[in-house]
């Protein structure tokens, strides 16, 4: 940090096992990569290529070099394992990973139809060769899961191998985890995180609301989720409690007293 300041919550440090920052790379040039960088690295834990812009993107081994030589993991989008599955391509995925020297990889259903143990064992075979992150909850807007079915789901897979459960919300922030309005569906929310710990959970929240509501609920110190590039350094002071959203609630109560703040901001 440039300066000190007092009553800001303590940050984990790098490499974090919590209070991670996933940004959501949509496309990005390496001129855009090294930009990024030069100025967000510190608040970066992991990249992914969103749905299957991997495919498409050009020059795709030199934007990888750029974030290895920036210490920073990158995986490609749950979309794109779905792609090669639906195609039975699995064992071409994996060739692909190796490919590319990627550590990590993501496994989802949200656009197809899987059963759950099979999406399991699809975990616990990558689990032997990467890091995995899977994401629960679909991408139609018009398909709910009980919150019941969401906690089954995660347990299981975290029980196959996931190191982080991914709960889904797309690029957009309205579907799974928020209604259409962006709205957070507080009471699922809150039924998972009776029997799930948080820090297991990433939280896909792009929209600036959403990712308050997770701060003032979980802390500074919460998993987070398709990030936008150019909201690395807002959503940093909004964990920080230094934009106006989350200013008084990280403040002690001797200062709320003080300033006369509502202690339940």
């Amino acid at each position: 940090m440039n300066f000190t300041l007092s009553q800001v919550p303590d940050r984990s440090q790098k490499p974090r096992q919590k209070g991670i920052t996933m940004v959501m790379d949509k496309g990005l040039s390496i001129r855009e990569t090294e930009d990024m960088l030069s100025i967000s690295s510190d608040y970066i834990d992991i990249v992914k290529l969103g749905w299957a812009t991997s495919y498409v993107s050009p020059n795709l081994n030199e934007k990888l070099a750029v974030y290895k030589n920036a210490n920073i993991p990158v995986y490609f989008g749950g979309t794109l394992f779905e792609a090669f599955v639906v195609r039975n391509q699995f064992d071409d995925y994996r060739k692909l990973l190796d490919k590319y020297d990627l550590k990590h990889a993501e496994v989802s259903d949200g656009s197809i139809e899987m059963n759950q143990d099979v999406k399991c064992e699809y975990i616990r075979t990558l689990a032997q060769q990467v890091t995995v992150l899977s994401e629960v909850g679909s991408k139609d807007e018009n398909k709910i899961i009980p919150p019941y079915k969401w906690i089954q789901l995660i347990k299981s897979e975290l029980q196959a191998g996931a190191w982080k459960v991914i709960g889904e919300a797309r690029e957009s922030g309205n579907v799974g985890l928020f209604r259409a309005s962006g709205e957070v569906r507080q009471g699922l929310v809150e039924e998972i995180l009776t029997e799930i710990a948080f820090e297991d959970m990433l939280w896909e929240a792009p929209q600036k609301s959403q990712q308050v509501w997770f701060v003032k609920l979980l802390g500074a110190n919460v998993n987070l989720g398709n990030i936008a590039p150019t909201e690395l350094i807002p959503l940093e002071t909004i964990r920080l409690g230094l934009r106006g959203d989350t200013f008084n609630h990280f403040l002690n109560a001797k200062t709320k007293q003080k300033w006369k703040i509502d202690s339940k901001s």
